[in-house]
């Protein structure tokens, strides 16, 4: 299973999984997950995908940038 970290309230870790926000225990989350993170769901524990985190945040870079050039 595979979902987004919306946002983390306490000892609690909000992941969007396919379009709909779950409130995860933070005791069920890698200690090293950020907002915005992509993450897998792997032997019961929430764990970072490094490599999809890095290319959704370049994505998110590029809309910018595009939203934002001067012409």
């Amino acid at each position: 299973m595979k979902g987004i970290v919306d946002r983390i309230e306490g000892n609690v870790v909000v992941i969007e999984i396919d379009g709909q926000t779950q409130d995860i225990n933070k005791n069920d989350v890698s200690s090293d997950i950020k907002v915005g993170d992509v993450v897998l769901l792997v032997s019961g524990k929430w764990i970072t995908d490094e490599t999809e985190t890095k290319q959704r945040e370049s994505k998110i870079i590029k809309l910018m940038d595009d939203v934002w050039e001067d012409d």
